[in-house]
């Protein structure tokens, strides 16, 4: 019978050397100033791909996509033991779908079973953030589906950014805008003149929500390739070099020590 990856882990924590990693987690935790945790945390698990074909070479990509997943489900739980309110991942750029169909196709298999696992849970309020109408109509049905059931939850916001990109969601920001403002009789001029920040903010797709406070990418890219460009404006950074699969609970733990520990200027 397989072990599960819970399993797995208590067995690797009973080996002297995880005890010790234990043992450095915990103290990690108790030490973090629960007065300076972010309240929304934002992530781009880079590396799935390279991490397969590091450890599963020979194998489909997919083997990557889905490590990468269930790291994406514990990331979530561990956000939610901190007390952390919103979560952004973003698991598909407009970018990625652009690559063969045939490599597309299982990653996007892969990222509607995460969906529905994180609504499964029954912990959290799941949202897609990102352009539907890219995605196959089957799976538009079943992101959906999984908002409007997980949409009466108070846990945490879970925002799964999908077909999404930067500019695209400033451009649909700007369309949608106009359309209502159309709608009541404005005139472009009329628009154009009166028009203000918190306007465009209004009709982003993370619109009602915080602005991510720390935004984390592994696999040791340093760089934001559009994420949240809009929002990002006074995030703080983490860059780690691990492949996102092999993200730790200790990393993430990091990262909260390494913001608290931040002195934010918000731009001054």
């Amino acid at each position: 019978m397989a072990w599960t990856q819970r399993a797995r882990d208590w067995v690797d924590r009973l080996h002297p050397a995880g005890l010790l990693y234990s043992t450095y987690e915990q103290r990690l935790l108790a030490e973090l100033d629960r007065e300076r945790l972010p309240q929304h945390v934002a992530v781009l698990a880079d590396g799935n791909r390279r991490w397969a074909r590091l450890n599963a070479p020979g194998r489909p990509l997919e083997v990557g996509y889905r490590a990468g997943a269930r790291k994406l489900m514990d990331f979530v739980g561990w956000c939610d033991e901190v007390g952390i309110r919103v979560v952004t991942l973003w698991v598909l750029s407009t970018e990625n779908l652009l690559r063969d169909g045939a490599a597309v196709g299982p990653l996007l298999g892969v990222i509607e079973d995460l969906f529905t696992d994180l609504g499964a849970t029954g912990r959290w309020r799941v949202r897609l953030v990102g352009d539907a109408s890219l995605l196959p109509e089957p799976m538009q049905a079943s992101l959906r589906a999984c908002e409007a059931e997980t949409a009466g939850s108070d846990g945490l916001t879970v925002n799964v950014a999908v077909a999404y990109g930067g500019r695209h969601e400033l451009r649909d920001a700007v369309r949608k805008l106009l359309a209502s403002e159309m709608e009541k009789g404005t005139a472009l001029g009329e628009i154009a003149g009166s028009l203000e920040i918190d306007d465009i903010a209004e009709h982003l797709y993370t619109a009602g929500q915080p602005d991510p406070d720390l935004i984390i990418r592994t696999s040791g890219e340093q760089r934001l390739s559009g994420f949240l460009m809009w929002q990002s404006a006074h995030s703080e950074f983490y860059f780690c070099e691990a492949l996102w699969p092999d993200f730790r609970r200790v990393d993430f733990l990091r990262a909260l020590r390494s913001y608290a520990s931040r002195e934010r200027r918000y731009g001054r």
